[in-house]
């Protein structure tokens, strides 16, 4: 049996093994093809071969802004991962322990020499004597050879039950490739069947043409024939009065013979008929009414499955069902900072729309500070003296809220807020026993995890960079007169990756952004200026200044990028108070928004629309076009 166990574990190792590198898979990434790999497997694949296709089956993958990353996680085979090492780790240690020497649990110095049968337990002479008394018993080797013969019979069910759900996971692998291929076969028939629609449409469209400007031909040439013709006769007569003219200036007798021809000449144009417009006759294109042309229809073909052998007589043992196949996730692409939006644009877009007001209700605001937007369109607020997140739609319409809690249902006060690239929240603030921590929550407020950040008492941006499943937060130290500030890079267990900005003399750097190149953006509120660093943390420039003039700012706070790359950047001092945009490099190139009484974070939505907070009036105002 132990060659049978021993092929029974390979084939479980093989199930759950990535066909690149062959080992068990490590944070497994499934694909749109439902084909699933390592994730640095595929991350190193995608680096040599572009785009990215799937090793199995050769399907074309389109990856997340994020990258690989950003691929759903195949949560089912991770668990089943992690239970069979932890198996594999409880037999492992289980054969390294001594043997037992037989001694008594209960009586330490008698050894187990009988086997009770009415209680089912080794026991030796004094357990017989006090609580066995008058039970049959029996020897240890005899019990030991009557109990193994029942033992092995259940190993042997238990293994001839795996090797059915073993053969069923291979049915289940053979069914998988017959979809694949009968998919593809699919997709060409509907690729073919639209090309021979599209290639009649064009032969149609041609026809349609060719005919329209035989029309428009004709109809010229009508005009063409007919001003020819008038144009003539205004030569003529035009010549006939450009005589008589010359000879009226020259004498008498000219005068009288001129006469005689000119009277002919207007003459034969008086008695002429008045002059009409022709009659063109120009084509008219009538679309049909006929309904769009079918390609064709997908019907669903009742095929047999895979069905899992009859097993053999029940057990009575525990045994976890067989999971489900993992629903599919939405592409994620997010994948994206907070700050950064794709841009694209809407028809129809309806006019700018400002919401909130002072108050605890829903909707209203106490503290609107960071904003982030989801790629389903969702605006998500940090409501600071609320205690809360809000969540709205890009219409201004309440769609819900949640509390920001920690672990110990402590409620944290929030400072700013950012969107990873799987649709989850990550919350830097502080509770009120002056904890200072970042929270990843879900998007209906259950906290998935946090970590603790220095204490420091000065407010904190975040933002995320998505490529590389950073988290990035700002930090500040020192006091009042000597602050000393930097942007930490964390990654999402908490573990600090490097420090960014310190070279450059940051003081008070607060929100900040990732862009679509994974360049980092930071406002510096005491220095009036935004730093920009490469996706390594390495100084690339700096903009701004202080003062009031176009490109100067003074005391700069929420900081976003658009696709293109331009800057977005709140200008909240109370002599400014405005929204500007600076290209990728710096220069300035106009005002958003310079009558908002205090504007302080914004974000840009996948749609194109730009999202401002404002907590002097505890407001939010959306952009629709800027």
């Amino acid at each position: 049996m132990g060659s049978a166990a021993s092929s029974l574990k390979r084939e479980v190792h093989e199930e759950l093994s990535c066909s690149i590198c062959l080992e068990l898979f490590t944070r497994p990434k499934v694909l749109p093809c439902q084909h699933t790999f390592c994730q640095d497997c595929l991350r190193d694949l995608a680096e040599v071969r572009v785009p990215l296709q799937c090793p199995n089956c050769r399907q074309q993958v389109r990856l997340p802004p994020q990258g690989v990353a950003g691929l759903p996680d195949n949560r089912i085979v991770a668990n089943m991962i992690e239970k069979l090492q932890k198996q594999e780790n409880h037999l492992e240690e289980t054969r390294e322990q001594p043997q037992s020497d037989n001694r008594c649990s209960f009586h330490p110095t008698e050894e187990v020499k009988l086997y009770c049968k009415q209680c089912n337990v080794p026991v030796c002479i004094e357990c017989c004597e006090e609580g066995h008394d008058g039970h049959p018993t029996t020897g240890l080797k005899k019990a030991a050879q009557e109990k193994r013969s029942t033992v092995q019979a259940l190993i042997n069910e238990g293994r001839n039950i795996m090797e059915n759900y073993l053969t069923f996971l291979k049915s289940l692998r053979q069914e998988e490739e017959a979809l694949v291929e009968k998919k593809q076969q699919r997709d060409n028939s509907i690729i073919q069947a639209y090309n021979q629609m599209v290639q009649k449409l064009t032969e149609r469209k041609d026809l349609l043409l060719s005919e329209s400007q035989r029309s428009h031909r004709e109809n010229l040439e009508k005009i063409q024939t007919e001003s020819d013709r008038v144009l003539a006769d205004v030569n003529e007569l035009s010549a006939a009065c450009d005589r008589a003219e010359q000879e009226l200036q020259q004498g008498w007798v000219e005068i009288l013979s001129q006469q005689t021809a000119l009277t002919e000449m207007v003459g034969k144009y008086r008695g002429k008929a008045a002059l009409t417009l022709i009659q063109t006759q120009p084509a008219i294109f009538q679309p049909t009414d006929t309904p769009v042309p079918v390609l064709g229809c997908m019907t669903v073909q009742s095929l047999p499955f895979a069905q899992i052998p009859a097993a053999p007589a029940p057990i009575p043992t525990a045994s976890a069902p067989i999971p489900a196949a993992p629903a599919s996730s939405k592409d994620a692409a997010g994948g994206r900072d907070h700050h950064y939006g794709n841009q694209r644009q809407q028809e129809h877009q309806p006019q700018n729309v400002t919401f909130g007001g002072r108050g605890s209700g829903a909707g209203q605001f106490n503290g609107p500070y960071g904003v982030t937007v989801s790629d389903e369109g969702e605006i998500f607020v940090a409501d600071k003296g609320n205690q809360r997140i809000q969540v709205f739609t890009l219409q201004g319409t309440f769609v819900r809220q949640f509390p920001t809690v920690v672990s110990g249902e402590q409620k944290m006060v929030p400072r700013d807020v950012a969107m990873d690239g799987v649709g989850s929240l990550w919350v830097v603030g502080r509770t009120y026993q002056d904890a200072e921590l970042a929270v990843q929550y879900n998007k209906h407020g259950r906290v998935l995890r946090e970590f603790d950040l220095q204490k420091t008492g000065w407010m904190r941006g975040v933002a995320v960079d998505a490529r590389r499943n950073h988290i990035l937060i700002t930090q500040t130290t020192g006091d009042g007169d000597n602050p000393h500030g930097k942007v930490l890079v964390f990654r999402r267990d908490g573990t600090l990756v490097r420090t960014v900005g310190q070279q450059q003399g940051m003081k008070y750097p607060w929100y900040i952004t990732v862009d679509g190149e994974g360049n980092i953006l930071v406002a510096d509120w005491d220095n009036h200026c935004v730093y920009v660093y490469n996706v390594d943390g390495q100084f690339l420039f700096q903009f701004g200044g202080e003062g009031s003039g176009e490109g100067q700012l003074k005391h700069p706070l929420g900081i976003c990028t658009d696709r293109a790359g331009n800057i977005i950047v709140v200008d909240y001092d109370w002599g400014n108070s405005r929204v500007e945009m600076f290209d990728k490099t710096g220069k300035f190139l106009k005002h958003i928004a310079t009558d908002m009484e205090g504007p302080r974070a914004v974000a840009m939505a996948p749609q194109g629309q730009l999202v401002v907070t404002d907590d002097k009036e505890l407001q939010v105002s959306i952009f629709q076009s800027f």
